[in-house]
């Protein structure tokens, strides 16, 4: 039998009690999970509210794995006793007790069940701390997750459409059936929507959705997105579903959804760099974010536009309190490059409209089709 990174139990066929696994059911995710693989596979995806308490780090998972597959599991398991033992492993297990110490029905998982959650559940059985692994770890609860995500991707789907700035994520933040797609990949959508925390990866993402698909009621609403949100891609399932749904469009004058762009990409992001960095690092940052956005559209604007453009940012940077000055270059950016191409796009994409109307129109409209869809 080949063991994940050679490692093996001390007690090698000491059987375990039943009662040491609990399958792998979505309603585990109810519980407090520890993760006991390495960081870099727990940032690449984890399973939903899972904190990482690993038994080996990235170097060591690295270094056993090289020795097994030069040496043979024999000699991984050596290096393995060798890399996590005395104060290293105490220091596992304690971060583990401690864990356990706050939420007592945790359950332990690694990447297939094997052999790194059955160490660390020996371990914590010979403190007298005996935890549940998953069966089937990782890659179980991960398949559960995209047949989920598959199952709730049909039915009824509506979508908020309309030109940037019409506050159309704040729409489907008020249906009790809305599920943000920008918020899950944390992300606006546009050049300008990088979000300062670093955000999901696309398992993570994927995640994410499959729950709240899950957790809303049918006759679900979304706001009209391209497949891709920044770097992560709607799963093809769901964007399928997208792509055949009607929308209600949201049409309003220019200096309201300016005054929606001020706040979501001004004010609130200024916000979000400066709590996260402090003020002087934070507007520093914030300024670049803005600032580079606007120079990854170079080739679309025209560098005469371009420069035009950002000599009005600028300008609006040194404005210092005054977020009404960014809209010197906001206006144009909306009048000259999002609204024509966003407007080709409606026109091409020949969707069933509901209504065209005011964001109050378009809301009610949604709940109605989603009570009538309902009931």
């Amino acid at each position: 039998m080949r063991y994940a990174h050679g490692w093996r139990p001390a007690d090698r066929g000491a059987g375990l009690s039943g009662s040491e696994f609990v399958e792998a059911d979505l309603t585990l995710l109810e519980r407090p999970l520890i993760d006991v693989r390495a960081p870099i596979e727990f940032a690449a995806g984890a399973l939903p509210g899972a904190i990482n308490l690993p038994l080996m780090d990235d170097d060591e998972r690295r270094e056993v794995g090289i020795r097994y597959k030069l040496s043979g599991q024999e000699a991984a398991v050596a290096l393995g006793n060798e890399l996590v033992t005395g104060d290293l492993r105490e220091r596992r297990l304690a971060a583990w007790e401690a864990a356990l110490d706050a939420a007592p029905e945790s359950l332990i998982y690694c990447f297939r069940g094997g052999m790194r959650s059955k160490i660390s559940q020996q371990w914590l059985r010979q403190r007298g701390r005996p935890v549940p692994r998953i069966r089937g770890g990782w890659k179980a609860m991960r398949n559960a997750l995209l047949g989920l995500l598959e199952q709730q991707s049909s039915g009824p789907l509506l979508l908020v459409a309309g030109l940037t700035g019409c506050a159309k994520t704040a729409l489907v933040g008020a249906l009790d059936s809305g599920i943000d797609l920008e918020g899950l990949a944390r992300h606006k959508g546009s050049a300008f929507g990088q979000h300062p925390r670093v955000g999901p990866s696309q398992i993570d993402f994927e995640h994410g959705l499959a729950l709240d698909l899950w957790r809303r009621p049918q006759a679900r609403v979304v706001e009209d997105e391209s497949q891709r949100i920044g770097r992560l891609a709607i799963p093809a399932t769901f964007w399928q579903t997208m792509k055949a749904a009607p929308c209600v469009r949201v049409e309003m004058p220019l200096d309201w959804r300016l005054e929606q762009i001020r706040k979501d990409y001004i004010e609130d992001l200024s916000a979000l760099y400066h709590r996260d960095y402090g003020p002087l690092l934070g507007e520093a940052l914030f300024r670049k974010q803005l600032s580079g956005a606007l120079k990854r559209l170079g080739k679309r604007l025209g560098s005469e536009r371009l420069g035009r453009l950002l000599e009005a940012q600028q300008r609006a940077f040194g404005a210092a309190g005054e977020p009404q000055a960014h809209d010197a270059w906001l206006a144009p950016l909306l009048q000259e490059y999002y609204d024509p191409m966003y407007r080709q796009q409606i026109e091409s994409q020949q969707r069933r409209t509901l209504i065209v109307g005011s964001w109050d129109e378009c809301l009610e409209a949604a709940r109605a089709w989603s009570a009538g869809q309902r009931g």
